[in-house]
């Protein structure tokens, strides 16, 4: 079976896009809330527990992903009855590692007091909420979340995207509600839980209704359960990579710094986050489609087809990054009120939009090898470059003067993108599955893009430091400024590629 790349790429984007720009909105208002009513410990505490879980879900070991990409072939091959062993082997293992994550974390509550430097709020259990996170997390596995690869493998993001979209509406009302009402921490995690369970059904039910023939039934043979296993190896070592990269962060920042740290942290790499949905909308969209023509199409127009596709993020990338740029600090200040601890100075600003760039920039490559199951060929990178990055983490906060810590933590990742991941990423794709002139030609695009983009941040900068206003009404004047600078430079730059993409979106199905 032949997807429709095009179609369900254009479905996807469009229900991304709405989920993001929800994503932008609650979130921030969650944020506040708890700034305001229960104060920048509590807001760390969350950041430190959603960091511990992110560690505690490596038990998952890269199933999930393996599973979907094991089925892109039968799928294209139209083999329903392989597609639904593989989701029959896919909720067995889900549920052995759903035990396997409730288990270890038990077995680290001991420890919990020994993650947090200094105080803790005083009407905080730290064992109760932290259970309450776990049993959110586990919750997910004991269901029926495996029922979301059938959805992945055949390029319906958009449904499991409108699904998250609908929940989150409601799920954030009623946090709002919680925390207006009680200001109690231990209701607002609770309230999480019971949402996690609804996203569960509603997951199953539509992964019925759109592909009532696929239930989980039949066996693998063991050749077929010994290449997932393979391929869960490797993968399980990028996701360990990526936990020492991401995770790691906040509980180091919080065993040197303390929980005010952490949520300081936890604003900046919120805005990155929220940032970054409007991206991950363009490239997540087209992970099954690419997965799809892998297996029916040529490596020439693979190569056109994924080259299109990393440009067009890439002009995305540039505006998002100009944009924070010229408006960065200035909404920092206004959502924090100033507080110089949680305010950072110039320089905290810079280095996120910097890691915001070289982050985003890979991720369609990361994209289209994942979508070739290329894990085995590079599977040492984030292993080495989490290490590099643990050890430049603890090293920077030791080392480096008091205001500068922080900006060590942002730092350490950044090297290790630009230094190892990349060049060792790039390599793969571009020796295993295209050729060594492609790769030439990728990173002619990538090096044009790198410096384009520190022009227009800079011009986006100039533009936002020219304007004198200052508070919510600065605030916009100096984003409208940006963003039409910034947009008439990338439309004249880009103007060919701005219309065939504006062509593509507005013509009908």
């Amino acid at each position: 079976m032949k997807i429709d790349f095009a179609k369900n790429t254009k479905r996807n984007i469009a229900s991304a896009i709405v989920n993001k720009a929800l994503g932008l909105l609650f979130p921030f208002l969650n944020r506040t809330l708890f700034l305001w009513l229960l104060g920048p410990e509590y807001l760390g505490l969350n950041g430190l527990f959603t960091s511990i879980i992110g560690v505690l879900m490596l038990a998952d070991l890269g199933f999930g992903t393996a599973v979907v990409c094991s089925m892109y072939k039968p799928i294209a091959d139209d083999d329903r009855e392989l597609v639904c062993a593989y989701l029959r082997f896919y909720r067995t293992v889900y549920r052995w590692v759903g035990a396997a994550i409730f288990i270890v974390g038990l077995c680290l509550l001991p420890f919990l007091r020994n993650l947090v430097h200094g105080d803790i709020p005083p009407d905080i259990n730290l064992h109760v909420l932290y259970l309450i996170h776990l049993i959110n997390t586990s919750a997910s596995y004991f269901l029926f979340a495996y029922r979301g690869s059938v959805l992945n493998a055949h390029q319906r993001n958009d449904v499991l995207t409108n699904i998250h979209t609908a929940t989150s509406i409601a799920q954030y009302i009623v946090v709002f509600l919680i925390l207006l009402l009680t200001r109690n921490y231990y209701c607002y995690i609770t309230a999480t839980v019971v949402f996690t369970v609804i996203i569960n059904l509603l997951t199953v039910h539509e992964a019925r209704r759109l592909f009532p023939y696929i239930e989980p039934r039949g066996t693998l043979s063991a050749a077929q359960r010994r290449q997932v296993v393979s391929d869960v190896k490797n993968i399980f070592m990028h996701k360990v990579g990526a936990v020492i990269s991401n995770s790691i962060d906040n509980v180091v920042i919080s065993a040197f710094l303390g929980l005010v740290a952490v949520a300081a942290y936890g604003n900046y790499y919120y805005v990155v986050t929220a940032v970054s949905g409007l991206t991950w909308a363009f490239y997540n969209s087209m992970t099954g489609g690419f997965g799809n023509k892998i297996h029916t199409e040529t490596k020439e127009s693979n190569f056109a087809l994924f080259m299109k596709a990393n440009r067009l993020t890439l002009i995305v990338i540039v505006w998002c990054a100009a944009m924070m740029s010229a408006l960065y600090q200035p909404f920092i200040k206004i959502w924090t009120g100033g507080n110089p601890s949680l305010a950072r100075h110039f320089l905290t600003p810079i280095l996120m939009v910097v890691y915001f760039l070289v982050n985003q920039s890979r991720q369609p490559l990361l994209t289209f090898k994942a979508a070739a199951s290329l894990w085995k060929e590079d599977r040492w990178k984030p292993i080495v470059a989490g290490a590099a990055n643990l050890a430049m983490n603890i090293s920077f906060v030791v080392f480096l003067p008091d205001e500068y810590k922080l900006d060590g933590v942002i730092l350490s990742t950044i090297i290790s993108y630009v230094l190892i991941q990349m060049p060792w990423e790039s390599h793969v794709l571009f020796s295993v599955f295209f050729d060594k002139a492609k790769g030439r030609a990728y990173w002619r695009t990538q090096l044009s893009f790198a410096l384009l983009a520190v022009a227009i941040c800079a011009v986006a900068w100039g533009c936002a430091q020219a304007i004198a206003l200052e508070g919510p009404i600065g605030f916009l004047v100096k984003g409208a400024a940006a963003a039409t600078v910034v947009s008439a430079i990338l439309a004249l730059s880009f103007r060919q590629d701005v219309l065939a993409l504006a062509k593509k979106l507005a013509k009908r199905e």
